[in-house]
């Protein structure tokens, strides 16, 4: 696809006219400009996850985890190829206005591959989910869309955080994940090893945490041992921020500065986000390092600008212009994928609401008219927010239904107004959930409550859920609705784990972007089908998990979990019924076919579990296939899914994959467990090899 050893002699030839100090200088994010050689200052910090981030405006996709859930590799690489192509149009325009500042550049640190082991953990949505395959399919479809397939680079995606690192976030910098073998290769590995493999990821960031006794940063046996030795990755690594200086101020590992950068360095760490390397010359005097493993560390940075074209006259991506940022099309994308994402978890045949026999809705609740509840965090800002009060109002207009609006309390304060009394808001909410037809409430989180914890890289302060309600004040708010309503739809917007009851359906929206509330009234509504499933289990309390900080998946995840899950992992309703028919293995992929039953159009998602016949296999089937197919109303259709290369295999407790002779596939629209099969009406087909 592009040529990375004449890009890498390029680098070479290029480094070797630098200084000893000019190469140091080269090895921080903020990278400053070498004059005399032509080399412009350089920021390699940017952000992408779902949409360029923190620069300005742009299309703000589905958070991540919503993206997810909508299981759809070629939707996914889509989404990221319209992403790249806003962070050239951004680039291109704001370069020539000599801005190269922090979030401007083209090596971008998306995606987060990280497993969501465990619901507390406040980062999980910025993850595709529990599954290592779903999570290795989603990472490899982004990184590819991300960085195209020219002669150059078109962004220089990112795998992060390497490797073992879900929370908590309070812990990160003193935390020491301890995984055995068989939970490393099994779980926590093979995402990251795929999107290196198959997906040629131009970097790798390592995590903040200590994994089995070594910072992640400064792994011999991350960062050398498997990255670069056993996995062959040629890109370069860079550090997460100010991650090296833990090394000594909180892992204790190192006594000094130049020591934790000598640490990280040595390990090849090429590129600090933080300080630390300041103090590489420091360490060079000191004898921990050498001036090639400086040289080394600068080949492999300046091997990716050449390969983004960053000093090339025909790079095809420099053409791309600025109007190429917040188009029409991107917007329509982003409407689809909030379409799409959007999970049907209850509904009593209260949905579709029918606009010609409703007069007036009551739309209730704090995230029904916030954009930080469509946003997620590290999100770009859009030019088009529609919020769902928005979407409601205007979809309600054309149908000559009145709509009535009341906070209803705030997001987790217990008054609206500081000189008011508690539950200031909530009489408002009953009056008018008493005066609707149906009643919507928009209930649950935002980024403020669950995300990364605030420190010197962050713009904001979040962190780690303690549970898995939501506010107490939105818990009133429910009560009160429940009795007041006619009718209860109930909205949640989160990006993780929640048990929110009450109401005669629950649609969770993930945090959908800028369209979400276009999205939402057009799903209520019966203008679209709900075709979203679930990337990972819904718990009804956390005391059915391990500790947080115990990092063992026994317990953990649908493949481990032992529990009566609320909602399974695959789980999600829809208008229609689907039910396959039949289902044939044909070399690596499994034939099916399959019928929509019902009376309206949708989207079925055929999902491929195996079982395997070894003591080492997962306690419950796990996800090996999974492929989107329309159906029209009563249509029957078929559809070839291709097969995880691993799926006849398990991981001993050794750490050794090995091949099984005996599985058994199962292929349907859910998992094949009884509560599954219950909850959708649906049975998968099994075929024994």
């Amino acid at each position: 696809m592009r040529d990375r050893t004449e890009a890498a002699a390029k680098a070479k030839e290029l480094v070797s006219r630098m200084t000893l100090e000019e190469k140091a200088s080269q090895l921080k994010y903020d990278a400053p400009s070498i004059d005399r050689l032509g080399i412009p200052a350089y920021n390699w910090w940017n952000e992408v996850l779902h949409g360029v981030a923190r620069a300005g405006t742009a299309t703000v996709f589905p958070q991540a985890i919503g993206l997810a859930a909508m299981f759809d590799e070629d939707m996914q690489e889509k989404i990221a190829d319209v992403i790249s192509d806003e962070a050239r149009a951004k680039f291109n325009g704001q370069s020539r206005h000599g801005d190269r500042d922090i979030y401007k550049g083209l090596t971008v640190w998306s995606p987060n591959i990280n497993i969501f082991r465990d619901p507390r953990w406040g980062r999980g949505h910025e993850t595709y989910g529990e599954d290592p395959y779903l999570t290795s399919r989603l990472g490899i479809r982004f990184i590819q869309g991300l960085q195209g397939k020219g002669k150059y680079l078109k962004t220089a995606a990112c795998s992060k955080h390497f490797a073992v690192h879900s929370g908590p976030e309070a812990l990160r910098h003193q935390f020491d994940a301890r995984a055995n073998a068989k939970d490393m290769n099994e779980t926590y590995l093979p995402a990251f090893e795929a999107t290196v493999r198959e997906g040629e990821v131009e970097s790798v960031m390592g995590a903040y945490n200590r994994v089995n006794g070594e910072p992640a940063c400064g792994s011999e046996t991350l960062l050398k041992k498997t990255l670069r030795e056993k996995w062959g990755f040629r890109g370069h690594i860079v550090s997460d921020c100010w991650a090296i200086r833990d090394f000594h101020v909180n892992h204790k590992v190192t006594a000094t500065a130049p020591e934790s950068a000598a640490l990280a360095l040595k390990n090849g760490c090429d590129l600090n986000c933080g300080n630390t390397y300041l103090h590489i010359l420091e360490a060079l005097q000191e004898g921990l390092i050498t001036e090639e493993e400086i040289t080394t560390a600068c080949e492999h940075l300046f091997t990716t600008r050449f390969m983004l074209g960053l000093f090339a006259d025909d790079c095809e991506y420099d053409q791309i212009p600025v109007t190429a940022n917040d188009t029409d099309e991107h917007a329509a994308l982003a409407l689809e994928a909030a379409e799409k994402s959007m999970v049907l978890l209850e509904n009593d045949g209260i949905l579709p609401l029918d606009p010609g026999s409703i007069r007036t809705i009551a739309v209730i609740g704090p995230n029904a008219d916030s954009i930080p509840a469509l946003e997620g965090n590290y999100n770009g800002t859009s030019s088009r927010y529609v919020t769902f009060l928005e979407g409601l109002r205007r979809y309600a207009e054309k149908h000559g239904i009145r709509v009535l609006y009341s906070l209803g309390c705030h997001l987790f304060k217990d008054r609206t107004s500081g000189l008011a009394q508690a539950d200031d808001r909530l009489a408002e909410a009953a009056m008018y959930a008493e005066a609707a037809d149906v009643t919507i409430a928009c209930v649950g989180l935002d980024a403020g409550l669950e995300g990364e914890e605030g420190d010197t890289g962050n713009e904001y302060f979040s962190g780690d859920k303690k549970d898995l309600l939501i506010p107490e004040s939105q818990r009133r708010l429910l009560d009160v609705l429940t009795e007041s309503a006619k009718k209860l739809v109930t909205v949640v917007t989160a990006g993780s784990s929640l048990n929110v009851p009450g109401g005669n359906a629950k649609v969770f929206t993930w945090y959908p972007g800028q369209a979400g509330g276009t999205a939402l009234a057009e799903l209520l509504f019966g203008e679209k089908n709900f075709s979203g499933h679930l990337p990972l289990t819904f718990y009804r309390d956390i005391n059915d998990l391990p500790d947080f900080e115990n990092y063992s998946m026994e317990n953990r995840t649908y493949r481990y979990f032992t529990g009566k899950p609320l909602y399974p992992f695959g789980y999600g309703l829809s208008y229609t019924s689907y039910q396959v028919l039949s289902a044939s293995v044909s070399g690596n992929e499994v034939k099916t076919e399959i019928t929509n039953n019902g009376k309206m159009d949708g989207d079925a998602l055929v999902q491929i579990y195996v079982e395997c016949d070894s003591p080492f296999a997962p306690v419950h089937p796990r996800l090996c296939g999974f492929r989107r197919i329309s159906l029209k109303a009563g249509e029957t259709g078929t559809v070839s899914v291709p097969l995880d290369p691993l799926t006849y295999t398990v991981v001993d407790p050794d750490g050794q994959r090995v091949t099984v002779e005996h599985c058994t596939l199962y292929a349907g629209v859910c998992q094949p467990d009884e509560q599954s099969i219950e909850m959708t009406g649906s049975k998968p087909v099994s075929i024994r090899k």
